[in-house]
C-alpha cells in the first residue's frame, strides 16, 4: 500500500480524473491564479474533465457573475460560486451528458500573499459533485492558510491541495479520515493549513463533522479547531476576528458546577475591563488533545459527550494541541489583538510555574512567560480550598475534598481558601510572580459560590461509575438528565443494575 501511495503524485491524481470519462466539471477559482486548473490541464486529457474554466478577479466583473459581497474571501462567496457555477453546469449540459456524467464543480477564493508581504495569506475551496448521473449532490468545503513565505510557493501549494481535495472526494469519500489524510499528500504542514472542513450530502450521511474536525488536529493540519454551542463546525478566523477572548481550559468529564461557576464569575468581571467594554466578547471552553488523549487512545463517544454537554449549555468549544498556556494565547493572537483572559485554578497556575514545561525553551520560564503575557493578556485565578490544596500538592491531582453536600460555614477551618494571593510558588519564582500580582497579569476571580468548591470532575466521574447518586448534585441539571438518558461516562440505570 506504502508503494502505491508514492504512486499517487498531484500529476497522476489529475490524469486519472481526467481519463475517467463519467467526471465532467467547472473549475472556478479566485485569486492566486488558476492553479488548481493548471495540474488539470497539465496533466493532458483535460477535455474528458474540464467544462469550464473561469477567474473572475476584477471585484466588478465577480460582483456582476456571483453577486456583491461584503468579503470575498469568505466561506458565503464560495457558496454563491459553487451555487452559480453548478446551477449553469446543470442547465447547459443536462441534457447532453447528463445520463453519462456525474457532474462537479471545484471553486476557490483565495487571498496569497501580496507583493508588501503584509495580508493574511488564506483561502477557501470546497467541491460540489455528483455520485451518479442525475443523482443529488454532495459537497466537502475547506479553509487553508499558506505559510510559504513566496506567493509563486503558495500558489503552487494550492494547486496541490485542490487536486488533492478533487481527488479525494471522488476516490476518498467512503473513508473520509483517508480523505482528510490526504489533503496533504505531496505537501507539508509547513506549508498548508487546513483549519476547517465541512462534509455534507448524502454522500456523507453517516459523517460526523465533529470528528472530522479533531481528525484534522490528530493528523497535524491544524493546530485548533472550533464547535459552536449547537455542534457546528466553526472557522477560526472568523469567529474569532478583532473579538477580545475568555477562556477556560479543562477535561470537562464532565462538566461540573465548577466549570460553569469559573467562567461565569471570569467573565463578569473580564467585560468590565477597560480594554474589553464595548468589544465583541468570544467565550471558550478548551479542552487539550492531551485531555482527550489521557487513556492512551481517543475515545469518539467520550469526545463527542464533552462537545454535546458544554455545547447544551451555551458554551463554544476549542479542541486544541497547545499543553502550554503561551501557545494558546499565541494562537489566539493570530486572529485578534484585542484583550485575552484565561480562566483557571490554584492547580492550573502553579503548573504554569512548574519550570519542567519549558526546558526546551531557550529562555526557559521567563521566555514562556514574555509570550504569555504580552499584548493584554490576564490570569483568572478560582479559589482553592486548602484541604483539596494540600491534596493536589501531594498528589498531583486535584479532589480530596469534603463532599459537596457537606454544609460548614464558610469561613470556617474547613473552608480556608487558597486564592491566588496567598499561594506559594517556589522561593526563586516568588518575586516574579509578586510582580505579576501587583501588575494585574494575574487576578483573583470574585463573586463565585463557596459551596459548590468542593466539586472535581475527576470525583464526579467516579461517583458515576459507583453508582452513587450524589453525582447529580455536582453537575448542571441539564448535564445529569444527558448523562442519564445518553448513559455516558460509564452510568447504569437502575433497572440496568437490577437486571444484572
Amino acid at each position: 500500500m506504502a508503494e502505491q501511495k508514492d504512486l499517487l503524485t498531484t500529476h497522476r491524481k489529475a490524469l486519472t480524473i481526467n481519463l475517467d470519462e463519467a467526471k465532467y466539471g467547472t473549475f472556478a477559482e479566485i485569486g492566486a491564479g488558476q492553479e488548481v486548473a493548471r495540474v488539470f490541464f497539465q496533466a493532458g486529457a483535460a477535455s474528458g474533465t474540464v467544462a469550464k474554466t473561469i477567474s473572475a478577479y476584477d471585484m466588478t466583473f465577480s460582483d456582476a457573475i456571483y453577486g456583491k459581497a461584503p468579503r470575498y474571501v469568505s466561506c458565503e462567496r464560495l457558496t454563491t460560486m459553487l451555487d452559480h457555477e453548478y446551477q449553469l453546469l446543470d442547465e447547459r449540459l443536462g441534457a447532453t451528458r447528463g445520463d453519462r456524467s456525474t457532474f462537479f464543480v471545484f471553486a476557490d477564493t483565495v487571498a496569497a500573499r501580496n507583493y508588501k508581504g503584509t495580508n493574511e495569506a488564506h483561502g477557501w475551496m470546497g467541491i460540489r459533485f455528483q455520485t451518479e448521473p442525475h443523482g443529488p449532490t454532495s459537497e466537502i468545503v475547506l479553509h487553508v492558510r499558506m505559510w510559504d513565505k513566496e506567493n509563486v510557493l503558495q500558489q503552487e501549494a494550492l494547486g496541490i491541495v485542490g487536486t488533492n481535495l478533487v481527488y479525494g472526494a471522488f476516490y476518498y469519500r467512503d473513508n473520509p479520515r483517508q480523505f482528510i489524510e490526504s489533503l496533504i499528500d505531496d505537501l507539508t504542514t509547513d506549508r498548508i493549513e487546513v483549519d476547517m472542513l465541512r462534509f455534507s450530502g448524502p454522500a456523507f450521511a453517516n459523517v460526523d463533522n465533529r470528528l472530522m474536525s479533531l481528525h484534522l488536529v490528530q493528523c497535524g493540519l491544524t493546530n485548533a479547531v472550533m464547535f459552536g454551542p449547537k455542534g457546528d463546525v466553526l472557522q477560526p478566523s472568523e469567529a474569532l476576528h478583532h473579538k477580545a477572548i475568555l477562556v477556560e481550559r479543562g477535561s470537562f468529564r464532565p462538566v461540573t458546577h465548577v466549570n460553569v461557576d469559573i467562567l461565569n464569575c471570569a467573565t463578569a468581571q473580564f467585560i468590565q475591563e477597560p480594554l474589553v467594554q464595548g468589544k465583541s466578547v468570544m467565550v471558550l471552553m478548551e479542552i487539550t488533545m492531551n485531555s482527550l488523549l489521557s487513556t492512551g487512545e481517543l475515545d469518539p463517544a467520550d469526545f463527542l459527550s464533552r462537545v454535546d454537554l458544554l455545547g447544551a449549555l451555551g458554551f463554544t468549544v476549542l479542541i486544541s494541541n497547545y499543553s502550554e498556556y503561551f501557545r494558546l494565547t499565541s494562537y489566539f493572537r493570530r486572529y485578534t489583538k484585542e484583550m485575552i483572559g484565561v480562566a483557571m485554578g490554584i492547580n492550573n497556575l502553579l503548573e504554569i510555574f512548574n519550570e519542567k514545561y519549558y526546558e526546551n525553551l531557550a529562555g526557559g520560564i521567563l521566555e514562556s512567560f514574555g509570550r504569555l503575557f504580552r499584548n493584554s493578556v490576564r490570569l483568572y485565578i478560582y479559589p482553592m480550598r486548602r484541604e483539596a490544596y494540600k491534596h493536589y500538592l501531594a498528589t498531583g491531582q486535584p479532589g480530596g475534598e469534603v463532599p459537596a453536600t457537606t454544609t460548614a460555614p464558610f469561613g470556617s477551618t474547613l473552608n480556608v481558601l487558597i486564592t491566588a494571593k496567598n499561594v506559594q510558588v517556589v522561593d526563586h519564582l516568588r518575586n516574579l510572580y509578586n510582580h505579576l500580582l501587583e501588575n494585574h497579569y494575574i487576578d483573583c476571580i470574585i463573586g463565585f459560590d463557596p459551596n459548590i468548591m468542593g466539586i472535581f470532575s475527576r470525583d464526579v466521574l467516579r461517583r458515576i461509575r459507583e453508582n452513587d447518586p450524589s453525582w447529580e448534585e455536582m453537575v448542571p441539571k441539564s448535564v445529569a438528565t444527558t448523562i442519564k438518558e445518553r448513559q455516558l461516562f460509564g452510568y447504569t440505570p437502575a433497572d440496568i443494575r437490577a437486571a444484572g
